[in-house]
C-alpha cells in the first residue's frame, strides 16, 4: 500500500539549528520557513503573472523583490552599516515591472541567496551585541541588533502571507479567465 509522504513539521518544530545562537533560533526558523513556503507555492507560478495586481494589491514580483531587498537592508543596519548605492538603487527598483527582467525562478533564487547570507550573519552574531543600539535609515531611527533581526523575520513572514494570497488568487483567476 502506497501512503503519501508525511509532511514535515514546520521548521521551528524540527529542533535547534546547529551553530545558531539560541536567542536567534526563532529568526532563523522564520526565514527558513518562508523559503520553504515560497518554493512550494511558486513551483509552477507563471512568469506572465508576476506583475499582475489583482484588486490593486502588490504584485507577486514586488513581494519577491522586496523580500530579498528588505532582508539585505535590515541585516546591513544590524551590522551598523549604511546602505550602499547598489542597495539604494535596488530599493528604488522594487516593484517596478518596467525595470524587472527576472523570472519567478530567478527571484526565488535571489531570496534563497539572501536567506543563506542572513543565516551566516545570524550564526556569526555575538549574543552579547543583541541589545546594542543601531540606527536605521538616513534619519538613524533607533533600534537594536535584536530589534532589526526580529523585524527581518516578522517582515519576511508578513510579505510571505500577502504573496501567498496574491499568487493563489492569480492562479485561480488564470484558470478561469484571462487576467489584464
Amino acid at each position: 500500500m502506497n501512503t503519501p509522504a508525511a509532511t514535515p513539521p514546520e521548521v521551528w518544530l524540527r529542533g535547534p539549528l546547529p551553530n545558531m545562537p539560541a536567542l536567534l533560533q526563532p529568526v532563523a526558523h522564520a526565514l527558513l520557513q518562508a523559503r520553504e513556503e515560497l518554493e512550494a507555492a511558486l513551483l509552477n507560478f507563471p512568469d506572465a503573472l508576476l506583475w499582475h495586481r489583482p484588486a490593486g494589491v502588490a504584485s507577486v514580483g514586488f513581494h519577491l523583490q522586496h523580500l530579498a531587498g528588505v532582508l539585505d537592508r535590515l541585516l546591513t543596519y544590524a551590522r551598523a552599516e549604511q546602505l550602499s548605492p547598489a542597495q539604494l538603487a535596488y530599493l528604488r527598483a522594487e516593484g517596478n515591472p518596467e525595470q524587472a527582467t527576472a523570472s519567478t525562478a530567478e527571484l526565488l533564487q535571489a531570496f534563497d541567496e539572501q536567506v543563506k547570507l542572513a543565516l551566516q550573519q545570524l550564526q556569526a552574531t555575538d549574543p552579547a551585541t543583541l541589545t546594542e543600539t543601531r540606527g536605521v535609515g538616513r534619519a538613524q531611527l533607533p533600534s537594536t541588533v535584536l530589534g532589526l533581526l526580529v523585524h527581518a523575520a516578522e517582515h519576511t513572514m508578513r510579505h510571505l502571507g500577502q504573496l501567498l494570497v496574491t499568487a493563489r488568487v492569480l492562479q485561480a483567476s488564470a484558470g478561469h479567465e484571462s487576467i489584464h
